[in-house]
This record gives C-alpha cells, structure tokens and sequence, in this order.
C-alpha cells in the first residue's frame, strides 16, 4: 500500500525511539554462570511507518558486535514485522507479531539456525516489553520440543537522559 496513514500501532513503536544504554545477560551453557555484556542502541525513524534501532556491544566473552533492527505495522497482515541482523552470523532474522491485551509485550516470533549446530531450524521468540517511558526489556527464547519455551537471554534498556 503506497502512502498509508499511520495506525496506532506505528505510533506504539515511537516509544521506541531514542538513545538507549543496554546490559544483557545470557546462558553460557549448562553449568556455565550466565554472561554479562553492555551496549548500546539508537533508534530511529524512518518515516511515520518503519522504526530502525542500531546497536552496539560487546559479545560475550569479549568482541565487538553491531546489531540492526527494523520494526515496523503490517495493516494487511495485522501483524507488526521486522528482521534483525549482527555482525556476529550471517542469519538474517525475520520477525512477524502482535501486540497483546495490555499493548506492553510485543513478541516477535521468527526461525533461524538450531542451537543444536546440526544445520536444524528452531523457532525463537523474541519479545519487548515496554517497563516505563524510560526502561524496556528484551527477552530471546527457544521453542522446546514439548511446545515449551526457554528463556536464554534477557537485554534491560536504559533511555540515557539528555
């Protein structure tokens, strides 16, 4: 559709925008204690539709890592969509969801590589939650083979004040 006006949902994504600090932690494995890196993001518009936030960070265990995201609202589809992609894998990650009941939680569901490494896919979901106009969390997890999910990382941002 050429030139849509913006639906409420495009307006929930400019919460969104800004300068944000970001402190994650995620599994190192069974056994392993978690790890913790830093970051940084900066989101930005890209006209009344589409939201881009532009990363970056440390991997865990040390390495820089740049990361982009694009967000945007589907009003054919109902659906929020987006990808993400890091300099970290050459996967690129498709997202497609939709907000629930209290419009805080976004999840984000998409498929990529299996941590398995055996060339499998899995399905993941990613999901933001919106903590206050100033704090919003990010959490990744995998689909389990009983239908379960697994948490295995969890990003707390920070709008950095001005």
């Amino acid at each position: 559709m050429m030139n849509p006006e913006p639906q409420a949902q495009h307006r929930w994504l400019q919460q969104l925008l800004g300068d944000w600090t970001c402190e994650s932690t995620c599994d190192a494995g069974p056994g392993e204690p978690p790890m913790t890196t830093t970051g940084t993001e900066h989101v930005r518009q890209l006209g009344d539709l589409w939201v881009l936030g532009e990363g970056t960070g440390t991997m865990p265990g040390g390495g820089d890592a740049r990361m982009l995201i694009t967000l945007g609202y589907d009003p054919e589809k109902k659906a929020f969509i987006g990808t993400w992609i890091g300099s970290m894998m050459t996967h690129m990650w498709v997202y497609r969801g939709t907000l629930d009941a209290t419009e805080k939680v976004l999840p984000l569901e998409t498929e990529g590589p299996s941590f398995a490494g055996d060339g499998s896919t899995a399905k993941y979901r990613d999901t933001i939650t919106i903590v206050g106009p100033n704090e919003r969390t990010l959490t990744s997890a995998t689909q389990q083979p009983d239908g379960s999910w697994k948490e295995f990382m969890k990003a707390t941002y920070r709008r950095k004040t001005a």
